[in-house]
């Protein structure tokens, strides 16, 4: 049966940051998830963890400048200092929180360059923060997200990603396989996960609902199917919910749309 992972930056958006993880425990969450942990000291999310008894599993390494809209820097020549004082700060972080893995965004493409040119900085940076990674006992993911949501991102597909993995080849460097993104890029969800589960080279799942990012009830996959397919492929990861409640803002409007939820807890 599938584990899942409460993503705390998009569920409980009308509770405080620190007060979703008590949230998350409540309606039956064991691990959780988040964009970025930088604006609050780790001890304090490590304490509300140990308190309710949740696990840290997943996080994302700075991205740059997000509010200017810069989406990681991994791709990006000329950033290199900025991208590995970057990954130094997540792996502290990751170490604080006992978070076995962490998410490096790649960036956007920049106007006039493109993914072949940009494809070296790329591959040598992720080569070195793998080994910094490894050093920690921490698995490094990159993730395809669809351009839709992120125009320029650079990675969008899943072959782009396999094939980056294959070419780095170290051991703790996997995809993050988010089926919202693959669905809207690519669709045929389902071959994607009988061709790249059996490798092991995904090391995260996320999920939402297609079109609107939604509750993974709604939209156009069908997801208990998908559910059961990570059982038949032994998927033993966690699948984490990284969704817009539809009810948004309203006080327990996440909670009151988990019903998909509750038949696999």
């Amino acid at each position: 049966m599938p584990q899942f992972a409460a993503n705390l930056s998009l569920l409980y958006p009308e509770l405080a940051f620190l007060d979703r993880f008590a949230a998350a425990a409540r309606d039956g969450f064991k691990a959780v998830e988040f964009l970025f942990p930088y604006a609050w000291p780790a001890r304090e999310i490590a304490a509300r963890l140990d308190a309710l008894g949740l696990q840290q599993v997943l996080f994302n390494a700075p991205p740059g400048d997000w509010d200017a809209g810069e989406r990681g820097l991994a791709c990006l020549p000329g950033r290199e200092a900025e991208f590995q004082a970057g990954v130094h700060r997540a792996l502290d972080c990751a170490q604080a929180l006992a978070c076995p893995r962490l998410h490096v965004m790649a960036g956007l493409i920049p106007e006039g360059a493109s993914f072949e040119s940009l494809r070296p900085v790329y591959a040598d940076n992720l080569s070195w923060a793998a080994q910094q990674a490894a050093a920690d006992g921490v698995e490094l993911l990159i993730e395809p997200i669809n351009p839709r949501d992120m125009p320029r991102y650079f990675l969008n597909r899943q072959a782009q990603a396999h094939a980056l993995v294959a070419e780095v080849a170290a051991p703790n460097l996997k995809v993050q396989m988010d089926l919202y993104h693959c669905q809207i890029v690519e669709g045929d969800v389902a071959t994607k996960l009988r061709q790249y589960l059996p490798g092991g080279n995904i090391g995260h799942i996320q999920i939402a609902g297609v079109p609107e990012r939604h509750e993974p009830d709604s939209g156009e996959l069908n997801y208990p199917y998908l559910f059961s397919l990570l059982d038949e492929l032994a998927y033993s990861g966690w699948v984490g919910c990284e969704y817009r409640p539809v009810r948004g803002m309203e006080p327990g409007g996440t909670s009151a749309g988990l019903g998909w939820l509750r038949p696999w807890l």
